[in-house]
């Protein structure tokens, strides 16, 4: 769905949801970039959605890296509590490898499998997504991030009928 709006509301669209990559550069950049330029745009509603769009999805990806990292936290307690066994097996059986210490070590590789791959999904996810939203914004579309929680409501709805008619 094309809607009618000028360049500048388009790029700056585009820009809020590019800008959440400084977070790779500077801590937290994925929540003050977007929110400074949204902040300073948001009196164009289609710039003000994206803008919302941008931080309620960057709000749920830390949410989800939250949720990766309770999840882990039973287990790696329960591992920490072996780990004083596992390096002394490891001082004690220093030069021989068997079958014993692969197990020992097999929960840590497990867990640590487990929370790189989810974290891994999580990234490929998450640059999937804002570069899609980049893609509609340049466009003049109107973009909802999948799996988002709303934590600011945004205009969707009156923006997607405004730009039917």
């Amino acid at each position: 769905m094309e809607t009618t709006m000028s360049e500048n509301q388009k790029n700056v669209s585009a820009f809020i949801h590019l800008s959440t990559f400084l977070k790779y550069f500077f801590p937290f950049a994925n929540f003050i970039a977007p929110l400074l330029i949204w902040t300073f745009h948001k009196n164009k509603p289609f710039v003000d959605d994206h803008g919302k769009q941008a931080i309620n999805f960057q709000l749920s990806v830390l949410i989800y890296t939250l949720l990766i990292g309770l999840i882990c936290l039973p287990f790696l307690i329960v591992f920490a509590t072996d780990f004083i066994t596992l390096i002394e097996t490891i001082d004690r059986n220093a030069g021989e490898f068997s079958i014993n210490n692969i197990q020992n070590l097999s929960g840590y590789i497990l867990l640590f499998g487990m929370a790189i791959i989810l974290l891994l999904g999580l990234f490929v996810f998450e640059l999937y997504a804002v570069i899609n939203a980049s893609i509609h914004a340049s466009r003049g579309q109107v973009y909802q991030y999948p799996l988002s929680i709303p934590f600011i409501k945004t205009n969707l709805k009156s923006i997607k009928n405004e730009h039917i008619s």
